[in-house]
């Protein structure tokens, strides 16, 4: 008996011709398996992405149409003095201002990592 001889990649020295074929066979199943996997979660990031993109649209509708009531609900008070309507208003203003800056922020992150570079 001979002891078998096995180089660095795991492929024993003096196998046969049918022996390194099978090896090379489950190298490229491996490389197959393992392409699949990647394609799949490529196909599971994209669809992540355009499910972002819809939930931040209605995130930033949503918030457009309550802040458009809020300010109807302030125009149509008669027990809010013009000060505190004014306040209301800065403060709607702003709010309006952080949500879009977020939508921006948040849409330019989205594209970015569907862009490849």
């Amino acid at each position: 008996m001979y002891s078998q001889i096995i180089d660095e990649s795991g492929i024993e020295m003096g196998d046969s011709e049918h022996d390194i074929s099978e090896n090379v066979a489950k190298v490229m199943a491996n490389s197959s398996k393992t392409s699949s996997e990647v394609k799949d979660n490529e196909a599971k990031i994209q669809k992540l992405n355009v499910d972002s993109l819809k939930k931040l649209e209605e995130m930033m509708q949503s918030a457009e149409k309550d802040l458009a009531k809020l300010e109807r609900k302030i125009l149509r008070s008669g027990a809010l003095v013009s000060e505190s309507k004014s306040r209301l208003h800065h403060e709607i203003a702003t709010t309006r201002a952080q949500v879009k800056e977020r939508y921006i922020e948040m849409k330019s992150r989205i594209a970015k990592s569907i862009t490849p570079g």
